[in-house]
């Protein structure tokens, strides 16, 4: 199975800063915990605490090169089971960031969608770990076509469907509450400065309609497929939600249905945690979240294998020219399965059938 970095073509660096923007307040513990920009110093004027990530002002930029997949592959596209066979083939996609033409290639070369972009996977089943839009050029775009995957699936037998993730927590947020201010924890902050800080585009929220914030609102956080537990982030802040799939993401929902900015702020930002799966006692972190909600391996995007790996500001990212992906990376004792290869930094769009071929 594929667990991480590959080969790839190098890439060059560029001084424009655009791709993997990280909030200081997204991080579990440290000075710069909760924190609204501006409230402290800028990160290349302080010295980072230990496990800091790194935000907008200090993260090596990869200019983005001819990394997606190749046309479909008859021998690798989606089987079509025939009728009473049972449930297709299960597939999960990673953070997508509104790179519309990447997507469109990678489910081609997996057989889920034919040239002209329909559903042509029959009765598979496909999985979008959340993060539509930001960053990309066309998050709306996006949206509009796993709303319409999903119609195309269900009438051919097989489904297409969708998790919440932090950056459709932002864009909500964004668009309901603007410039009100809410507590961060250390200060104000509001949805506005946060959503353009992490890569908001105008384009995306000139065209947000009542629809799609229907849509994202209703989005479930968890789910249990397959013996796979899928969720967006690499956190364990789902816990503080409920003790069940049930429980999290109905207590979500009511979250977003009650529209208390502050309410709201407190979700995207605990979403918006990560790499609790990494490091020391990664492994029993996700045995915490398979003990409660059930399954053998967690499935999630959010934090991008290249910062997994420690490929991004360390020297074997700069000897090598930049990240390199070559598919879904496993770690924590082989209990979680990441899948954000990082498409806003010159990594891959990832589209993955499971179980992973050992």
């Amino acid at each position: 199975m594929t667990q991480g970095a590959g080969q790839g073509p190098e890439t060059e660096r560029t001084a424009t800063l655009r791709d993997f923007r990280v909030p200081a307040y997204v991080h579990e513990t440290g000075p710069y915990a909760d924190v609204h920009p501006g409230d402290v110093a800028p990160p290349h004027e302080a010295e980072h605490p230990e496990g800091y990530t790194p935000t907008e002002r200090d993260l090596p930029v990869i200019q983005r090169g001819d990394t997606l997949p190749p046309p479909a592959d008859p021998a690798t596209a989606a089987p079509a089971p025939q009728p009473g066979e049972g449930p297709g083939p299960l597939f999960v996609v990673g953070d997508v960031h509104g790179y519309i033409e990447e997507l469109l290639t990678a489910l081609r070369a997996k057989g889920l969608i034919d040239e002209a972009g329909q559903w042509c996977a029959g009765t598979a089943r496909l999985w979008f770990l959340g993060d539509f839009t930001d960053r990309g050029p066309d998050g709306i775009g996006v949206i509009d076509l796993v709303m319409r995957l999903s119609a195309e699936a269900a009438a051919a037998g097989g489904y297409c469907k969708a998790l919440m993730g932090n950056h459709e927590l932002l864009l909500l947020g964004a668009k309901r509450f603007g410039d009100t201010p809410v507590n961060s924890g250390a200060g104000t902050a509001t949805f506005q400065a946060a959503w353009l800080l992490n890569g908001g585009q105008k384009t995306d929220m000139d065209r947000l309609q009542d629809h799609h914030l229907q849509w994202m609102a209703r989005l479930d956080a968890v789910e249990e497929v397959d013996g796979y537990l899928l969720l967006h982030s690499d956190t364990t802040a789902y816990l503080d939600y409920g003790d069940s799939i049930e429980a999290v993401n109905d207590t979500v929902r009511e979250a977003l249905t009650r529209n208390d900015a502050d309410e709201v702020w407190d979700l995207f930002r605990k979403f918006t945690k990560r790499f609790s799966f990494r490091d020391e006692g990664g492994a029993d972190a996700v045995r915490s979240l398979l003990d409660t909600y059930g399954g053998g391996r967690v499935v999630h995007g959010h934090s991008p294998i290249p910062y997994l790996l420690g490929q991004v500001g360390s020297e074997e990212g700069e000897d090598s020219g930049g990240p390199r992906v070559e598919g879904p990376h496993v770690y924590a004792d082989g209990l979680a399965i990441a899948m954000d290869g990082g498409v806003t930094m010159a990594g891959k769009l990832l589209v993955q059938q499971l179980p992973l071929e050992s």
